[in-house]
């Protein structure tokens, strides 16, 4: 039998990295990364013959865990009739209608119409360069720590000042490109306020995660969300909504539907919604939403191009259908619960061996940030009434050279974790209590690491 390190060997000789993203390489917790080859309901095991409880849900997408036998017999049927035929096909009409279906359960008039494509990163940059057509301006805005995949202009850092146009955050992206993105802090409306003031008329749109979750989850304030869409519309600038982590994995209509709900957090639309993850039910699907006024600006009926062979492919397509269909209140009410139990399990023995940590939450979207927030200047409170972080800066301040002893503390018990501090964590209907039991077993001793870990 080939083992992981085996197969991670032969991996880097002809794959950067040995991956095909870089969170699988494991570089911020160090170790050797397992190569998963089979998936079941909650657990994952690895060439190596090591079953796990997966927290990890293929980063979001795995809503009724894995290789679900009614996702699967829909792939397979799918697959068997037609991979991949060029055209249109009645899968993709499908999966549409779902998603629409969904939020005008919520607010009718929030979305009419759906444009399929691969990845999250599609979705994303397409809906940058229809809020431009749309508008006829250049400038976006959007918030550090908040990841709207690889695409040039979202790979923008933060520059000096507010308002400040962003300098390139990753080799290969032009300065001029990086130079159209104007990078804020999250959770700050003044400072969207400045921007808007200081480039007023400019501003195509703002784009931002209906809840921050690649920081770990930092879950908006109260208002924030509403705030920036009223801030948008006043200026003629569109609101975009990325819901590709969120949407339809924290609640049945996403987190947009949640907020809509609490009446500190309602009362506002985006102009554009991006999915992704849950639509795909564990197969490259995504795509993006709008009013149909705002849609009919896209190819063919509109001057704003995109297209993509694989858009809507049907054998993807019926996976996300299948996993929209299957995933009813009950599938929502079983991960919250799990969820909670979780969330308790962890801070009590956070607080048993005196280590202050704080919950970051959006539902069953969730993480931990290690360290005395009082004394690192957390200015947010979780639910457990502890100190939080509200935006990146904040969440750097954490004790995260703690994690890589928790984490591989979990992996050796039987317990997949996000191999980054920074990542949210997922759970799925599959986790029953046998899942559960093995978390909870393999906890104590992996935040005694946590506690006895010592900078690097």
């Amino acid at each position: 039998m080939t083992t992981s390190a085996e197969w991670f060997d032969r991996a880097r000789a002809v794959t950067p990295g040995g991956v095909n993203s870089p969170v699988r390489a494991f570089g911020s917790v160090g170790g050797t990364p397992p190569f998963s080859v089979k998936g079941e309901g909650a657990w994952l095991t690895d060439t190596d013959g090591n079953r796990r409880v997966d927290f990890i849900c293929g980063w979001g997408p795995l809503l009724l865990g894995h290789s679900h036998p009614e996702v699967v017999e829909a792939v397979q049927r799918t697959a068997a009739d037609l991979m991949c035929p060029g055209g249109s096909t009645p899968g993709e009409v499908e999966l549409a209608e779902a998603v629409v279906a969904r939020l005008k359960k919520v607010q009718e008039d929030a979305i009419d119409e759906v444009r399929l494509v691969s990845t999250g990163t599609e979705a994303t940059m397409t809906a940058i360069r229809l809020a431009r057509g749309v508008t006829g301006r250049d400038l976006v805005i959007k918030f550090s720590g908040c990841y709207h995949g690889h695409s040039d202009g979202l790979l923008a850092a933060a520059g000096s000042g507010l308002a400040t146009l962003a300098l390139p955050g990753s080799a290969g992206v032009p300065e001029p490109i990086a130079s159209q993105t104007i990078v804020l802090p999250y959770n700050d409306l003044d400072a969207v306020r400045a921007a808007f003031a200081e480039h007023a008329g400019r501003i195509a749109a703002v784009i931002v995660e209906a809840s921050a979750a690649n920081m770990g989850v930092v879950p908006p304030l109260a208002g924030y969300n509403r705030g920036l869409a009223e801030i948008c519309h006043a200026d003629g600038a569109l609101l975009i909504c990325d819901e590709v982590l969120t949407g339809f994995r924290t609640g049945p209509a996403g987190w947009w539907g949640r907020e809509q709900e609490d009446n500190d957090r309602g009362g506002w639309t985006p102009d554009i919604f991006t999915f992704g993850k849950v639509i795909g039910g564990g197969m490259p699907v995504a795509g993006l939403g709008a009013r149909r006024e705002i849609m009919e600006h896209l190819a063919p009926n509109g001057p704003v191009y995109q297209g993509g062979t694989l858009s809507g492919n049907p054998v993807a397509v019926a996976a996300g259908v299948a996993t929209l269909r299957l995933a009813d209140d009950a599938v929502y009410a079983h991960i919250d619960a799990a969820t909670d139990r979780v969330i308790s399990s962890v801070k009590r023995e956070f607080d048993r061996v005196g280590l202050p940590v704080a919950v970051q939450r959006v539902r069953n979207l969730f993480s931990f940030a290690m360290g005395d927030g009082a004394q690192l200047g957390w200015s947010g409170t979780d639910e457990f009434g502890s100190p939080a972080p509200i935006n990146e800066d904040e969440v750097k301040r954490q004790e995260g050279w703690r994690y890589p002893a928790f984490f591989h503390a979990m992996l050796d018990a039987g317990v997949n974790l996000p191999p980054s501090v920074f990542e949210a964590w997922f759970l799925s209907a599959a986790h029953d209590d046998d899942a559960l039991n093995t978390f909870e077993a393999a906890l104590p001793a992996a935040v005694e690491a946590a506690a006895s870990a010592t900078p690097q």
